[in-house]
């Protein structure tokens, strides 16, 4: 498994919607240019539809887990990418983006689209709290 996360100031009442929400994907991920077939405002479960990359770019992706307010999950292909936030004692968050593959792909997927997770992941952090 492969690992992003990063602190946010935002709680995490705030970070969800923009997790959760494909119309706000775009205000923290901008080649991500919402999906169809996900739900009708939050993502949910057992959905199967298209990520939007770049406006045009229909990515298959099946929705496989939620756990409101904390945590869901996607399958593109054969990886599972778990996008979650947990709040913090403060009142902050820690946002992430959790990759599980097969392990023959981790290495490829930890040196090309690692990075830009991890970037992502910051960018959320950073965004959350101004986007309430």
């Amino acid at each position: 498994m492969l690992s992003y996360e990063a602190e946010s100031s935002a709680p995490a009442e705030q970070v969800w919607p923009l997790l959760a929400r494909p119309s706000r994907w775009h205000e923290w991920a901008p080649h991500v240019r919402g999906a169809s077939g996900l739900g009708d405002d939050e993502v949910e479960p057992g959905r199967k539809g298209a990520a939007k990359l770049m406006g045009v770019v229909p990515v298959p992706v099946e929705v496989t887990n939620k756990d409101e307010g904390r945590s869901w999950t996607w399958k593109v292909g054969p990886i599972f990418m778990v996008h979650r936030v947990r709040p913090r004692a403060d009142g902050t968050s820690v946002v992430g983006v959790d990759l599980h593959a097969p392990a023959p792909l981790e290495p490829a997927l930890a040196a090309t689209y690692g990075p830009v997770v991890d970037l992502l992941v910051h960018h959320l952090a950073r965004t959350a709290p101004k986007r309430g």
